[in-house]
């Protein structure tokens, strides 16, 4: 099942049925870049609103670290790595999402290669919250501390030989050469998912995409 209207379909009802800790009802989409999760979380959101439940996507990527914070810490070339988050900002906000009345968090500008600060908003209407990202399921230091807040977590696994491929894609489409496309894909985005892989939580639902 690989179609994603049909992952989101197939996700609805156990979503929706998932028991909740807080007034907000709080789901983890995680998996490696590339596997699918932005374009999952925005199908899925979009169903549930149809069928009556105020849904929003949170994306982990708005706590990207500043490039200036990463170049004086000699992180800049493995930026999209763990180290390379704010995860002590990212468990304040989960740890607001399930009851605060309104909840603003920040969105990375992919183009603009920035997170900003307060450009999105949880209004006090929403209902589940999608928190999509590679680490939501990471079994680290601080990193498995967000577990205790999932109402129910769902992981997308990709076959390594499909997951390079993508990831070579996405680069070439960002303007990358092949065989720059290349050396970003081993050098970094192969490497974080394979350190997810080695440490990962137990998922509620687990889907091979």
């Amino acid at each position: 099942m690989n179609d994603v209207n049909d992952l989101a379909k197939a996700l609805l009802d156990r979503i929706l049925a998932a028991p909740r800790a807080g007034r907000r009802r709080l789901v983890a989409l995680a998996g490696p870049p590339a596997s699918g999760k932005t374009t999952l979380s925005s199908v899925l959101a979009e169903l549930m609103v149809g069928a009556g439940c105020n849904a929003l996507v949170v994306p982990m990527d708005g706590f990207h670290l500043d490039n200036r914070v990463l170049t004086a810490r000699g992180l800049l070339a493995r930026k999209g790595a763990p180290e390379t988050f704010d995860v002590e900002g990212l468990r304040r906000l989960v740890g607001a999402l399930p009851n605060a009345d309104i909840v603003y968090f920040p969105i990375f500008d992919r183009d603009r290669d920035i997170a900003i600060a307060g450009a999105g908003v949880v209004p006090e209407t929403c209902d589940t919250i999608i928190i999509e990202g590679n680490y939501l399921l990471f079994d680290a230091p601080g990193w498995r501390d967000l577990n205790d807040w999932w109402d129910i977590s769902v992981r997308l696994d990709v076959p390594p030989e499909v997951l390079e491929q993508r990831l070579v894609d996405r680069w070439l489409a960002h303007g990358l050469t092949l065989d720059q496309a290349r050396a970003r894909t081993a050098d970094n985005d192969l490497r974080n998912a394979e350190r997810v892989a080695a440490a990962s939580l137990k998922a509620d639902i687990t889907i091979t995409v």
